[in-house]
């Protein structure tokens, strides 16, 4: 019948569209005569400004109405259903990418709460074990010293009562010869007891007490009661990248050479402020080539951060802040790295003749801005390059902010690739054979790997900067511990001893630790500040063949010599460019002969200076410059590696000792 024409043309666009989008195909309802009831008869036409499909009865109606074909308007509302359907289906990738994503938290998540949870369970068994001991050697010298007393107390009561019986019997005995009859018989006898009586009346006792009764214990357990109700802290905070935001003039423009600072507000998933600290929270400025510039993260432990930069060269910048993994709002931000306003004045037009990278005349620096600085002619030291690896990237060979470096017994030379998040290992000879690390926030995972180090065991040390731990790797890659967890705050660079303790740069605590390889805290010393025995964010650390810990303090220009205990030996270096000069020290190592070698981050070069910090020469680097080396080591051949990590590569020199 004519009255399901209309019904009878849209059944099969409905069939085809199916049962997910009925809600959509509803709306077509409008094709529908708006009259009712309409007439069985259905014009081919569909009224645009109503809506509706038109009957013959209705047309008169809609005579001003612009309309079309009925066809059309079919075809037109399919397509637009079509665009719809594709816009919402192109939405899936996304949230499949995010559901992965927040997935893969939930799982990190979960293998920190196991982590956390078997941290506190070996924590506590490692008090109680404290606690026994305690216990033990308290009872042990209670019994002592009440052995030590009750002796002479029992001496004294033996030497009494034996005085006492003495005493006893003998005035029994002169009793009874008193009693009987005088007589030449008993004269000898009565003698005798007088002389004994004598002896017993001159007869010294110990009549006063020789010890006393106190025995008391002291036990000051409201200070340890409040500790252990205060004992350790579940450290999360509610911030979200998202949310978070950046301020500051750091943002966008800085001065060459002059510390730049940039506040981060951290702020949960409703945009409301955090009001607590200890957010995972990193902060790289970077060239357009990918080179790293360094920098120092500080929690004011009120949900905000300030990231303090310096930059050694004019240009253009990038500043990428991620708050867990994730941009911030607005990161990577744009930046712009000039001269200082005089020098601006200066120089006048002639800066546009000259390149970002060329100095003022009368540097002592280089042409080029990343160049080794002049050689002290006197003292010259012709140390080639001998072979550079690595190009920005993530496969074997390449690297991506390149931080630590360490050189084996075995001739293999170990490379900490931190944005890589993983150990890269070479020969001496530069040949590739392995690499291993997988990124994550669980134990044998990593997150930001920026030192490493050789345990004479073989064991691979690894400080993981984000993780706030050290991780214990076999020779193999083979997780074994970690240590530090729960103390750490900022760990950038490991070394070891002569003891096969472990020595550990935390560059945001400004402090060096001092572990076990079980894990247990030998010293620690340290604090932040300009002081001798202070730093202003350490980064590498070596030992000396005294068992001396050498600290390159970065912020502060200055290398620092400790004893195992904490106490100052030795301090050289000042800001500067000059000869025994710094512009922010990294990576530092020792040779056969006690000299120091120094990577002198923002000169970019590296220095050489005997034992007692004079300066001896640089190494010669100007054949292929550096920019921004960080860790350094000398291979078991004698030749020294640096981690270039502005060039994304490692280079190994020759090294003449």
């Amino acid at each position: 019948p004519k009255k399901c024409m209309v019904q009878h043309t849209l059944c099969p666009f409905i069939a085809i569209m199916g049962h997910s989008i009925l809600n959509s195909v509803a709306s077509l309802s409008s094709f529908l005569p708006s009259c009712k009831p309409f007439n069985l008869q259905v014009a081919d036409l569909y009224c645009s400004a109503c809506k509706c499909a038109l009957c013959e009865d209705c047309l008169p109606n809609h005579a001003e109405h612009p309309k079309v074909a009925l066809s059309q308007a079919l075809e037109q509302h399919r397509n637009n259903l079509q665009e719809r359907l594709g816009t919402v289906q192109d939405r899936l990738p996304q949230i499949s990418d995010v559901l992965s994503f927040v997935k893969e938290i939930l799982q990190q998540l979960t293998n920190q709460r196991a982590s956390i949870e078997e941290d506190i369970q070996s924590s506590f068994e490692d008090l109680h074990k404290q606690l026994d001991v305690r216990k033990s050697v308290l009872l042990m010298e209670l019994e002592v010293t009440y052995g030590l007393k009750q002796k002479v107390l029992q001496a004294q009561i033996d030497s009494l009562l034996r005085g006492e019986g003495d005493i006893t019997t003998t005035c029994t005995q002169a009793e009874e010869a008193l009693a009987g009859d005088p007589c030449v018989a008993s004269l000898q006898v009565e003698r005798e007891l007088w002389e004994r009586l004598g002896e017993l009346a001159g007869l010294g006792l110990p009549c006063q007490p020789e010890e006393n009764d106190q025995l008391d214990l002291v036990m000051e357990t409201d200070g340890l009661r409040k500790s252990i109700h205060n004992l350790g802290t579940i450290v999360t905070t509610s911030a979200v990248a998202s949310q978070s935001e950046a301020m500051g003039a750091g943002l966008e423009q800085c001065i060459v050479g002059h510390p730049a600072s940039v506040t981060i507000v951290t702020r949960d998933k409703s945009g409301g402020a955090c009001k607590s600290g200890n957010a995972i929270l990193s902060a790289e400025v970077f060239t357009p080539d990918g080179s790293i510039v360094d920098g120092e993260i500080v929690d004011h432990k009120n949900g905000t951060y300030e990231f303090v930069y310096t930059v050694p060269k004019e240009g253009d910048f990038s500043l990428a802040l991620r708050l867990y993994d994730q941009h911030i709002k607005g990161s990577p931000f744009k930046l712009t790295v000039t001269k200082t306003l005089e020098a601006e004045l200066d120089v006048g037009a002639k800066r546009r003749g000259k390149s970002p990278g060329q100095k003022k005349k009368g540097s002592k620096r280089a042409s080029s801005a990343l160049g080794t600085p002049r050689r002290k002619t006197q003292n010259p030291i012709e140390d080639d390059l001998i072979f550079r690896i690595g190009t920005k990237g993530r496969n074997k060979g390449e690297f991506t902010n390149l931080q630590g470096v360490a050189a084996s017994s075995n001739g293999r030379i170990l490379i900490a690739d931190s944005n890589n998040q993983c150990v890269q290992i070479f020969s001496n000879e530069g040949e590739f054979k392995s690499r291993f690390g997988v990124r994550g926030r669980s134990p044998g995972q990593l997150q930001r790997p920026t030192g490493v180090a050789v345990h004479p065991s073989g064991d691979i040390i690894i400080a993981d900067y984000d993780n706030k731990w050290v991780s214990i790797f076999s020779c193999e890659g083979k997780f074994k511990a970690k240590l530090g967890s729960g103390r750490l705050m900022g760990p950038k660079g490991v070394s070891v001893d002569q003891n096969g303790h472990v020595i550990v740069v935390d560059n945001k605590a400004c402090t060096v630790f001092i572990f076990q390889l079980t894990g247990k805290l030998i010293t620690k010393f340290g604090s932040r500040g300009n002081g001798d025995k202070q730093f202003a964010g350490p980064h590498f650390a070596a030992v000396n063949k005294n068992n001396e810990i050498i600290v390159t303090d970065f912020h502060n220009h200055s290398v620092k010599v400790f004893t195992l205990e904490g106490e100052l030996v030795l301090k050289f270096g000042s800001n500067g460019e000059g000869n025994g000069q710094f512009n922010a020290p990294t990576g530092v190592a020792v040779d056969i002969n006690g000299n120091i070698i120094v990577a002198d981050w923002g000169n970019s070069r590296i220095q050489v200076f005997d034992g007692s910090g004079s300066f001896l020469s640089y190494i010669n680097t100007s054949a292929d410059p550096l920019y921004g080396p960080q860790g350094l080591a000398l291979t078991s051949d004698g030749h020294v590696v640096v981690a270039d990590s502005g060039n994304h590569c490692f280079k190994v020199y020759r090294y003449l000792q």
